[in-house]
């Protein structure tokens, strides 16, 4: 049966919670482990281990377990968490944390997704006191002031129970659809991997340096970045495959006048990340606008009369020539591929009669796949919007 909200009291949060103060001394010998409280519930996390000696802001306070912890400072991001059972005694909060007593007559659960909803979270921001959000700072005595509803217990565990059941249901919703976009992911990789596989063993392969005009980097001088000029773009840029400027920054016309042609982007031209985790993303260039990038991106400049960019852009994507680019890789903290190792990237070269077939084929592909994906992506930004909404009728009275 659901319940009423006329029937559930509005209380003041001050009659619930207790703030909690308790301040330590610390021992200069003595090893100390600092927390962290991650933003939009991620909860509370070990951030380093220190020695008394070694803590500059000595006003510290101990962790109680079973409390409800604030991030005084990423209060709006909600930034907040139910402190553990099971912490270390030696764990400590410093005084950009705020700590309380959960009451009786609250059950610790219902407090914590109550604390998940959205008039929750307008009770917390509402005591944030600031001009910039993230400079904004918690009130603690106008936040105890605050009104939210409490049902009798029983009822309370008996939302926290049906709360519970649904985020389970969500959570499993949202398995299958990282599934799902996970193999829509894997079907254009492995059809562009068949393609190359049957290509290498009816044609055999080229290195891609024998189909490029050249192939080079950005310039290596880190340029003044400006208001206004051209363009400067990163592998951020080129990282899902296709070419954007979001983020990109400004240089002077006369630093991209300085550029060699090699250097100097045209439509058609492929760029290729070279460096850490975009490392063996193609994008095409697929405008006329001048601009220029960082050196951990590659340009190659193909000869139309062996290449189609199309074509060469799929099979840079296949498995083969990723795990090749990837065992050529130098450095440990950011791997990179280097241009020589580029330049050698086997790539099957058939007539370009049959690159262009071959390439509206796989572009048909990849255009069913996208649909996929953007499907994905609904259906999860709807799982995401389902528990809000879950909590919301929940603390209504509505669940």
């Amino acid at each position: 049966m659901k319940s009423n909200l006329k029937h559930w009291e509005e209380v003041p949060l001050k009659r619930i919670l207790t703030y909690l103060d308790e301040r330590i001394d610390l021992d200069d010998a003595q090893e100390y482990v600092t927390i962290t409280v991650k933003r939009r519930h991620g909860g509370l996390e070990e951030r380093e281990k220190l020695l008394g000696h070694q803590i500059k802001t000595k006003k510290q306070f101990r962790l109680v377990p079973g409390a409800f912890i604030i991030s005084r400072v990423q209060c709006w991001h909600q930034a907040y968490a139910i402190v553990p059972d099971n912490l270390p005694t030696n764990m400590i909060a410093s005084s950009n944390y705020d700590q309380f007593a959960i009451s009786l007559d609250v059950d610790r659960r219902f407090f914590w997704w109550l604390s998940h909803s959205p008039r929750f979270t307008e009770t917390v921001r509402d005591s944030a006191v600031g001009v910039v959000i993230e400079k904004m700072v918690f009130d603690r005595d106008a936040w105890l002031e605050k009104m939210v509803p409490l049902p009798p217990l029983p009822e309370q565990r008996r939302i926290v129970a049906r709360i519970e059941q649904l985020v389970a249901k969500i959570k499993e919703a949202r398995g299958l659809r990282q599934t799902a976009a996970e193999e829509i992911r894997m079907l254009s990789r492995s059809g562009v991997e068949q393609v190359f596989r049957r290509l290498h063993d009816t044609v055999g392969v080229k290195v891609l340096g024998d189909l490029c005009h050249s192939i080079t980097d950005g310039d290596h001088n880190t340029p003044d970045f400006l208001d206004d000029g051209v363009r400067f773009i990163f592998v951020g840029n080129v990282s899902s495959g296709r070419l954007h400027f979001e983020n990109s920054k400004r240089v002077s016309k006369d630093y991209f006048n300085t550029l060699s042609s090699q250097r100097v982007p045209s439509k058609g031209d492929i760029l290729y990340s070279a460096v850490g985790a975009t490392l063996g993303i193609p994008a095409i260039v697929n405008t006329n606008e001048p601009f220029c990038f960082q050196r951990h991106v590659a340009i190659l400049k193909l000869n139309p009369q062996r290449a189609d960019s199309q074509f060469v852009w799929h099979m840079l994507r296949s498995r083969t020539v990723f795990t090749t680019a990837w065992k050529s890789t130098t450095g440990s903290a950011q791997p990179t591929v280097p241009l020589r190792a580029i330049r050698q990237l086997p790539i099957p070269a058939p007539p370009l009669c049959e690159q262009h077939r071959i390439a509206a084929d796989l572009d048909t592909l990849q255009t069913q796949v996208d649909a996929l994906q953007n499907l994905c992506s609904q259906t999860t930004a709807e799982l995401d919007a389902l528990l809000p909404s879950v909590l919301d009728n929940a603390f209504k009275g509505n669940l």
